[in-house]
């Protein structure tokens, strides 16, 4: 997947790396933390050293913040993945364009936002790697990598 300005036609931020995942029901909105525990597991990346841009979708304030210490606690870590917590995400490279909350997410249109977002974030902030996740109805939930391309 290539991700391209429209008004320069050229690429912006690539990825061939996301995961899917359907979560138990008694943890309906922690598919950011599952997927973002995969997609970087898989690609050898630390959330807190390697990813310098941060687009998580807001389904409403509770469901942010639980992903946000599931994925720095010790203890879901040690329940879920064996030990290894996913990380701290590093607040300042949260959502700083607005997330779901302050921009909305369109029905169908909220993957579009993130990825778009991300990839332009990339670029402007001069950073490597974004890591761009969501949940969404029905228990599932989705992460993804998007690496900067140098034009």
């Amino acid at each position: 997947m290539c991700v391209c300005s429209f008004v320069s036609s050229s690429c912006l931020a690539s990825s061939n790396n996301s995961h899917m995942f359907a979560q138990p029901f008694d943890e309906l909105l922690l598919g950011p933390t599952y997927c973002s525990q995969e997609v970087l597991s898989r690609n050898n990346l630390n959330l807190e050293s390697d990813i310098g841009v941060f687009e998580i979708h807001e389904a409403f304030a509770g469901q942010i913040l639980s992903n946000l210490v599931a994925m720095n606690s010790q203890a879901f870590a040690d329940e879920k993945f064996g030990g290894k917590k996913v990380g701290e995400v590093d607040v300042s490279k949260l959502n700083t364009k607005g997330g779901s909350l302050a921009v909305g997410h369109p029905f169908g249109a909220t993957g579009s936002r993130l990825v778009t977002t991300a990839a332009k974030r990339l670029q402007a902030e001069n950073q490597r790697f974004a890591l761009i996740a969501a949940c969404a109805d029905g228990g599932l939930g989705h992460a993804c990598i998007l690496e900067r391309y140098d034009n």
